[in-house]
């Protein structure tokens, strides 16, 4: 038996230890890490952007909308908060599309027009559906092309099967997947060749099949994945262009081979809206030993509008902006400035983050860290030093301050290789700015979501970005901290595929009026 004077000293030792453990370990850490967990403002900012307003295709209603909304959001966090403007685009308005079998049946067939497509005026066409024929040569096409008049023209290839590669694998025998495989492999290479045949490529047969007085343009961009499509922009002028989905489209395609002309009912309401200014949200921390010094949280505000924007870039938005409104609170007066910026029209080529890094060389002259996340939903798993020779040593030892449930999934790789593209990181990185990527686990992504009918709320995992909240949050807080600035010295790249030296990427400049002839 343990004697009471015993039991008391053992208690008193205990706490002293648990004392010294709490008091080396960074309270600014645990409070970022507490109110992530239990205040998390994750699902509400996800529910008014993605179901309340929607996609934010550049150009469009829903992208101002988008602006305004993060202004009142962070004006409510007592965060400064600005829109920046930092070009034109042109403006366009997405209305319904309805498209219908009418022949030799009824149904109501899965499909969008395509972003920027022309409407049908407020009424709907009726009109036979048919393919681009197998001709010998472009001489060929030539003649056959009147044909096409008052005809909605079938662009895309039929797909042999709607059912994915790893379904195939899971459940066909091996002898009938590779059968498949190369059947459609064949059957591709068979489509290019006749589309090459006419003498245009995809984007330029579009404007001759107008030209001649179809009807509207029919596609299907199969994202290999269950009933998913990719939806991107029409290039049509006042011909509808429309996406249908795998399995409907393959019901029109082979009516049409069969002899069994089907006719549609298209109707598309979209509404043009001039040229419209194009802008960038940034929000602010300001630093009180050093205010221009810049850590930079950074994710890309716009999306494609096939679905709501959710993983592309929803998630990474919300990220960044639970992110802010946890430092104000935990973290209020930063030592450099912490800025946040939501870039526009990324998916045009990154020209809101490259338009930013053009006209303010006064912020990425004295950039301490950008963090930018943008590929999905997942728990970031990668970190890399984008080609910057020193960044294993300020990188890892903010890393070390991580909690080790939300680091231990990050690999890093030092001192990698810029990044050219891909995200708004590498703007930046093209200037020699320390900007590193949060790269996500896949869940999917480029399969089930990036640039889908399918990317939306329902595909948000919280606990995985609740998880990369904490990691930007806190990465952003060491970074504000560091006594020392971060290093730009760059590494020597290996020679290119032709033996040359291997070449920084270059700065390229932003589109700062798109969509406008």
């Amino acid at each position: 038996m343990i004697r009471l004077s015993q039991f008391v000293l053992f208690v008193l030792m205990v706490s002293v230890q648990l004392v010294g453990f709490a008091q080396s370990k960074d309270p600014v850490v645990d409070a970022i890490v507490k109110e992530a967990s239990q205040n998390s403002q994750l699902e509400n900012l996800a529910h008014e952007l993605l179901d309340g307003i929607g996609p934010r295709l550049v150009g469009t209603p829903q992208m101002q909308q988008a602006t305004d909304w993060s202004l009142a959001k962070y004006k409510s966090w007592n965060i400064t908060a600005r829109a920046e403007k930092w070009g034109e685009w042109r403006g366009w308005e997405r209305g319904i599309s309805h498209i219908d079998l009418v022949y030799p049946r009824t149904k109501s067939l899965e499909g969008m027009q395509l972003a920027w497509s022309p409407s049908t005026g407020g009424k709907s066409v009726v009109a036979e559906v048919i393919i681009i024929p197998d001709l010998a040569d472009s001489l060929a096409f030539q003649k056959w092309l009147p044909a096409v008049r008052g005809k909605f023209v079938m662009t895309s290839m039929c797909q042999p099967t709607g059912r994915p590669d790893y379904n195939w694998q899971e459940f066909g025998t091996k002898e009938s997947f590779e059968k498949m495989k190369k059947g459609r492999d064949e059957q591709t290479e068979a489509w290019a060749r006749r589309i090459a045949k006419t003498g245009y490529n995809a984007r330029t047969l579009t404007l001759a099949l107008e030209k001649a007085g179809a009807s509207g343009i029919v596609t299907s961009y199969w994202s290999k994945g269950f009933g998913a499509n990719k939806i991107f922009g029409a290039n049509t002028k006042t011909i509808p262009t429309v996406d249908i989905s795998l399995e409907d489209y393959g019901l029109l395609y082979r009516l049409a081979e069969s002899g069994t002309i089907p006719k549609i009912s298209l109707r598309t309401d979209s509404k043009e809206n001039g040229v419209v200014p194009a802008f960038n949200t940034i929000a602010e921390i300001k630093g009180i030993e050093k205010p221009n010094e810049y850590v930079i949280l950074s994710a890309h505000f716009d999306s494609w509008d096939g679905g709501t924007g959710a993983t592309d870039n929803g998630t990474g938005t919300i990220i960044m902006m639970e992110a802010m409104r946890i430092l104000k609170k935990i973290y209020p007066n930063p030592k450099r400035t912490i800025l946040v910026g939501h870039w526009g029209s990324e998916e045009q080529g990154l020209n809101g983050s490259r338009a930013f890094v053009e006209d303010h060389p006064e912020i990425v002259n004295n950039i301490q860290a950008v963090f930018n996340q943008d590929n999905g939903t997942g728990r970031v798993i990668n970190l890399a030093g984008q080609g910057f020779l020193n960044s294993y040593e300020y990188l890892t030892r903010w890393l070390s301050k991580v909690p080790e449930n939300v680091k231990t999934h990050v690999k890093t790789e030092f001192p990698g290789a810029p990044g050219a593209g891909g995200s708004d990181f590498a703007s930046f990185v093209a200037v020699g700015a320390p900007a590193f990527s949060l790269s996500s686990l896949n869940w999917s992504y480029g399969t089930y979501t990036w640039h889908t009918n399918r990317d939306t709320y329902d595909k948000i995992v919280f606990d995985d970005v609740r998880n990369n909240v904490i990691l930007a949050a806190i990465m952003a807080y060491q970074a504000s901290e560091d006594p020392v600035r971060t290093s730009r010295e760059k590494s020597v790249l290996p020679p290119d595929a032709k033996g040359q030296p291997g070449l920084w990427p270059a700065q390229r400049k932003a589109t700062r009026r798109g969509g406008v002839d």
